[in-house]
């Protein structure tokens, strides 16, 4: 058996914790595992891959609203598979990178090797068995598939295998409503694909704003079919080599059929199921999650869980944040307990979505509905906003009342992901106050001024729910 005085199972965000580690005392042993290419769920299969394909597709979307402007423009072709060439030849790149430096570095031993727990700080990789009495669990998740009866069979991909495919299909079923079958969604059918999306849940987009899941449905639905409230329960091939789909309305029981070229499986993220933490006295949640205290630790002392691992917050800004607590609690042994006040997120789509904090519904029970404030303010209604032609998209901020504090903020429309940033970086100000972006100069006619009115119309939300209305009808 081998002993290390630290392993890492991840070659994510649990990185940051290593080289922290290293360069306080570069002659520590590090076992460093993973199953998978190095680099992490973000890198090898996840937001990054996924992100430098939705760009293309933006690229696409943006050329085919061209005409409103005067610019008469001939989109003659889109080349996918050099779309997909691109995208693999940055990812294999970095993680060819990373590879070198895991396998270059003294004093790290790099196991390209599933582990297994198979006693409390004793993990076996294939037919060794190594120890520590310090464990970081970085471990990520996995494509969660549906008890879909001849889904197997049928054959389908998942965001993970979606990616190295060559040639565009015709058609994709895609399964499942949130952000994944979303930004998916939008990729394939910009590049040409004909696209239903298939979702569970009443709400397209389920974690975000109700209004603002409305508009995204709305603007996709152009490009694509979108049907929410349907489980898919059988799936199958048919004579003429399609794929077909049976879904029921679970409102009304009344059966859908979908037929397409291929499916996509998009339906979340599951825990990883093979590194068995039961047999450490690892503590899980009934669906596998691994549990922690504030500070990340888990059941088992100085065993160390962050990222997806815990199935919260499953983003890799908040791995990335996570990791650093993990540096900090288990490293230089503080006591600073995980803040998720102000979890920011985004939606890649076409328009863009992002959020952070608490929505209106959670912000009322929280604080009361006396005590919340909604400011609102349209793109349309700022000059950028009218320079760019577009139509109902919006900012949407929630106060409290007495001090202005920010409790959450919503946005759909074009560079969502970075207008919201100003808002967050308020919300981990000491006072959590929206007084500084009030008071602030904002550049005219940028578009950041939609950010700055929205919190310069606060009303109750009874008034926000009566001009909502009003706008939507």
């Amino acid at each position: 058996m081998k002993e290390y005085d630290v392993i890492a199972v991840g070659t994510g965000s649990a990185m940051y914790v290593v080289d922290g580690m290293m360069q306080r005392n570069p002659e520590i042993k590090v076992a460093v595992i993973d199953k998978d290419e190095p680099g992490g769920i973000c890198l090898t299969r996840g937001c990054i891959p996924s992100k430098i394909l939705l760009y293309p597709a933006e690229v696409v979307r943006t050329i085919e609203r061209a005409e409103i402007f005067g610019i008469d423009v001939d989109l003659r072709k889109i080349d996918f598979a050099k779309v997909m060439k691109r995208m693999r030849n940055i990812i294999d790149g970095d993680i060819e990178s990373i590879r070198q430096g895991l396998n270059s570095t003294p004093n790290i031993d790099y196991y390209h090797a599933t582990a297994e727990f198979i006693s409390p700080y004793t993990l076996k990789i294939g037919n060794a068995t190594i120890r520590s009495k310090m464990i970081l669990l970085s471990i990520g998740s996995e494509s969660t598939i549906p008890p879909i009866h001849g889904l197997k069979e049928a054959g389908y991909y998942t965001s993970d295998t979606i990616l190295y495919i060559t040639k565009l299909p015709e058609s994709i079923a895609v399964v499942g409503g949130g952000y994944i079958a979303a930004e998916y969604g939008h990729f394939l059918s910009a590049m040409g694909s004909n696209i239903t999306i298939i979702g569970r849940n009443p709400q397209f987009l389920p974690q975000e704003e109700p209004e603002v899941s409305a508009i995204a449905r709305r603007e996709l639905e152009k490009h694509m079919t979108i049907l929410t409230n349907s489980e898919v329960i059988q799936a199958e091939k048919t004579p003429s080599k399609r794929k077909r789909l049976i879904a029921v309305e679970r409102t009304t029981g009344e059966k859908k059929t979908i037929e397409a070229h291929e499916i996509l499986i998009a339906a979340g993220r599951g825990p990883v199921k093979d590194i068995h933490p039961e047999r450490a006295g690892i503590k899980t949640d009934e669906r596998g999650w691994i549990q922690v205290n504030e500070y990340l630790e888990t059941s088992l002392p100085n065993v160390w869980a962050f990222g997806d691992a815990k199935g919260k917050h499953m983003f890799k800004h908040v791995g990335n944040y996570e990791s650093t607590l993990v540096y900090y609690n288990a490293v230089l042994g503080q006591k600073i307990p995980v803040d998720y006040h102000a979890v920011p997120h985004a939606v890649f789509t076409y328009p863009e979505v992002a959020s952070v904090g608490l929505r209106e519904e959670e912000a009322i029970e929280r604080v009361g509905a006396e005590r919340v404030l909604i400011g609102f303010k349209r793109y349309e209604d700022t000059a950028k906003g009218e320079a760019m032609a577009v139509k109902d998209y919006f900012v949407k901020v929630i106060l409290e009342r007495e001090n202005l504090r920010i409790l959450g903020a919503h946005i759909i429309g074009p560079y969502a992901s970075t207008l919201i940033q100003e808002i967050i970086n308020l919300m981990y100000a000491p006072d959590q106050s929206a007084k500084p972006l009030l008071q602030a100069m904002h550049i005219h006619p940028a578009l950041s001024e939609v950010v700055q009115r929205a919190f310069q119309s606060p009303m109750t939300p009874e008034q926000y729910r009566h001009q909502l209305r009003h706008m939507m009808a």
